[in-house]
């Protein structure tokens, strides 16, 4: 696995495998990788000739007060990781590679952006768009892979690269769990040990939408009240976030939606998890 940490080489070394017509996988992590990040890999590694990663703590996605100077980096643990994984190129740029000056061009989707995740912290996905179009326009994947767990940003970028007509293939990959059901996260390791104990209330309001929905639930304003009081009996959770959307468009969800999505965000102590569940809606005969 090379290391490559300018634009320039890894321009310079992907070029002629672009040329020569293969195929080039790329997976975007922030770093500090968990089985979840090593799922993205194993799906490029299946379908790409080439696969880079990148390592990138992207402080235009962070908030004033959040936790870009204190979130997780361990970039051996990280190569170590990406190298028995069979990636190809890890691109690991320093912020002033990628930012050199301060930026007067971004990425902002005005409807998808500014909702849900977006009105609760403004400027996140403007960072998160500009950051994924700068590397999709150095590395000119052919596929780019993104996890589901994180399904407004997948979403994000998803309509950007249609509104950009942006040749790359975005790929949605399910969310990986660990053995009790709490998506695996690099923010996991924020949690203390009693907060680890109660995080699974997710993953299990998360089945207790589906099992409704499946006896035909369709008032999706009790539903997620319901789910606010399913979440709130665990003391140490502080819901921020229940919704119950289209999950086609992010819109609200109506009985007519082909499929819902149930998004979470909840709070445990200074540490702020997601989750997220699609749920098809069956059809009556």
């Amino acid at each position: 696995m090379e290391v490559l940490t300018t634009i320039a080489d890894v321009r310079r070394r992907l070029e002629p495998h672009r040329r020569s017509g293969r195929t080039i996988g790329l997976v975007p992590t922030m770093g500090f990788l968990h089985v979840g990040h090593m799922e993205l890999v194993r799906r490029a590694r299946e379908a790409n000739d080439m696969v880079v990663a990148t390592i990138f703590v992207n402080p235009l996605q962070f908030g004033p007060n959040e936790d870009f100077a204190r979130y997780p980096r361990d970039m051996d643990r990280d190569q170590a990781m990406l190298r028995d994984a069979g990636v190809d190129i890890l691109f690991a740029p320093p912020v002033e590679e990628m930012y050199p000056a301060p930026l007067d061009t971004a990425v902002d989707l005005q409807h998808l952006g500014s909702m849900l995740e977006g009105e609760r912290r403004p400027g996140h996905f403007r960072g998160v768009a500009t950051v994924v179009t700068k590397l999709f326009n150095i590395a000119q994947p052919t596929r780019a892979y993104f996890g589901e767990k994180d399904y407004q940003q997948l979403a994000v970028i998803r309509r950007m690269v249609r509104d950009l007509s942006v040749p790359v293939d975005v790929v949605g990959v399910p969310t990986v769990r660990e053995s009790d059901g709490v998506a695996c996260s690099s923010r996991n390791v924020y949690l203390s040990p009693e907060e680890r104990a109660a995080a699974p209330v997710l993953s299990r309001a998360l089945a207790e939408a589906e099992e409704r929905i499946a006896k035909g639930q369709r008032d999706f304003i009790r539903l997620r009240a319901h789910l606010e009081a399913f979440l709130v009996r665990e003391p140490l959770a502080d819901p921020d976030l229940v919704e119950i959307r289209d999950a086609a468009t992010l819109n609200e969800a109506r009985a007519e939606s082909e499929a819902v999505v149930v998004l979470l965000a909840v709070r445990f102590g200074r540490t702020r998890l997601l989750d997220q569940r699609v749920i098809p809606l069956p059809r009556s005969s």
